[in-house]
């Protein structure tokens, strides 16, 4: 069986360059999720967030708002 390396938001923050605030308000709005939560209620990110917080950079880059970059991921998401 084969376990998942799930991420602390501080492990996110040093990999991403990312402020806390940021990934809370990108998982509060939902442009990211959590992969499940810690007994005491710390928030655990699986690998796949990178890829999704590299796509939300690439467009910011293009001037889209978060709420436009909401939009275009769940778009994606259907598609697959």
């Amino acid at each position: 069986m084969k376990r998942e390396k799930l991420f602390k938001i501080g492990e996110v923050m040093q990999y991403t360059g990312l402020s806390r605030q940021t990934l809370h308000n990108y998982t509060l709005t939902g442009l990211i999720q959590e992969a499940r939560r810690t007994a005491s209620g710390h928030r655990l990110y699986d690998e796949g967030v990178f890829d999704r917080l590299e796509q939300i950079k690439i467009l910011q880059t293009k001037n889209y708002t978060l709420l436009q970059i909401k939009k275009i991921l769940e778009q994606q998401k259907e598609k697959k």
